[in-house]
């Protein structure tokens, strides 16, 4: 008898602790969303934090309700943002400008590994693709 009590109390420590890590989830998560909201003033900031502080778990089931439609949109465009600035990051990092691609080749032309027409035909290709 004794044994399988020690295993219940096993499985319900597991169990509020699994709970108690997930509330922790949540509450962060309500914290991040609410100031990165833009349109909320700071007056409601500051309720809702003291909300979290005092009596958190009726305020984060409250937000929740009030506002979880919000914090899927708003994270959401936050996720959409930062990928939109990776890319254009990546972009600006990973091509040459044409500056430095007709550079390269004045450079080869001057070295003689290409010829006039060849660095013409090159100097043109980077413009066109600068346009």
């Amino acid at each position: 008898m004794e044994f399988w009590e020690n295993i219940w109390n096993i499985i319900w420590a597991s169990f509020a602790i699994m709970v108690f890590f997930a509330y922790l989830i949540v509450l962060f998560q309500i914290i991040v969303d609410l100031f990165r909201d833009r349109e909320l003033s700071g007056w409601w900031k500051t309720l809702w934090a003291l909300g979290l502080i005092f009596i958190p778990l009726i305020t984060a089931v409250a937000y929740l309700l009030a506002r979880g439609r919000g914090m899927a949109e708003r994270e959401l465009a936050s996720r959409q943002a930062a990928q939109e600035s990776m890319d254009n990051y990546v972009r600006s990092v990973a091509t040459p400008s044409s500056a430095e691609e007709i550079a390269k080749a004045r450079e080869l032309l001057e070295a003689g590994a290409i010829t006039e027409p060849e660095f013409v035909q090159l100097k043109d290709r980077a413009l066109a693709s600068a346009s």
